[in-house]
């Protein structure tokens, strides 16, 4: 009976123990980021500076604590890292925009804070200034824009609104507005600008579309007929004298290589030579010599 308390008596101590240090544990969770406890956004400008800094509360031991931006970690110095660290956001630009910087607890990650950069910034607008397209093709600009809070979106044509009902589509999206010809005509030249206007500030972009006369091009389907005409006329031609050519390869068999080119030449040169001379004489001359050959 006597072991039986005293071991009792030892089990409640440990309980004991257990009971008091486990609060303990839990409070030493809790991180702030710029005394805040909870995730938030952080409205800044361009060009602004932010500084964040965590910090774990309550803590009874050394606690490491980890950046990250988005899902990549954030480089920290020795000296930056236990119970208190802090980054420091320079230059912020329109891309900073929507970016997520957590700070956790190593030893137990999902104990986190979160801030997210709200930047403002007027509208930037980019694109293709310069735009050249064929009459009869299809032409498309696109303006591209970047804007917080988001711009409201207008082409115009030669400084006045433009009319839709020609043959313009436009499609507009939160990064971009479009605007999509068909069939482009001469009439389509000019410049178009792209307009945004946000609570900020207005900005205007121009693209300068150039519609050049249609080139003609020759069509290769013809080309490749006409080139399959001659290759069979050529292969007609030497089976239809697929006889003479035989006698001729004969002939030189027996004839020596001077007599036969010399034959060779009676049969093909003198004739291209004598209607030349017929061709380019005068006329007087060339009809008595076209009358003698008639008659021989």
């Amino acid at each position: 009976m006597a072991w039986n308390i005293s071991g009792l008596m030892r089990m409640g101590r440990f309980l004991l123990l257990v009971i008091f240090f486990l609060p303990c544990e839990v409070t030493s969770s809790v991180l702030t980021v710029n005394d805040r406890t909870e995730n938030y956004i952080l409205d800044t400008g361009l060009g602004s500076q932010e500084s964040l800094e965590c910090a774990v509360q309550n803590h009874t031991r050394e606690e490491e604590l980890l950046w990250y931006r988005e899902e990549g970690t954030v480089d920290l110095k020795a000296g930056n890292k236990i119970n208190s660290s802090s980054v420091c956001v320079s230059s912020i630009s329109e891309n900073d925009n929507g970016v997520t910087f957590t700070c956790k607890l190593q030893r137990d990650q999902s104990v986190s804070v979160s801030v997210v950069l709200n930047v403002i910034f007027p509208p930037i607008l980019s694109g293709d200034d310069f735009q050249t397209v064929e009459e009869g093709r299809d032409a498309k600009l696109v303006c591209s824009v970047k804007s917080n809070p988001p711009a409201q979106m207008m082409w115009y044509k030669n400084g006045s609104i433009l009319n839709l009902e020609k043959n313009y589509q436009v499609l507009q999206t939160s990064e971009s507005l479009q605007l999509s010809i068909t069939k482009a005509e001469k009439s389509d030249n000019g410049t178009y600008s792209c307009v945004a206007n946000s609570s900020l500030q207005m900005e205007t972009r121009d693209f300068h579309l150039i519609v050049k006369d249609r080139t003609v091009t020759m069509p290769i389907e013809p080309i490749i007929a006409a080139c399959t005409v001659v290759f069979l006329t050529l292969c007609f031609g030497l089976i239809a004298r697929r006889k003479r050519i035989m006698k001729m390869s004969k002939l030189r068999g027996r004839l020596t290589q001077q007599e036969f080119c010399i034959r060779t030449s009676l049969i093909y040169v003198v004739p291209s030579v004598f209607i030349a001379i017929i061709k380019f004489t005068p006329v007087k001359l060339s009809e008595v010599m076209k009358k003698c050959f008639i008659k021989h």
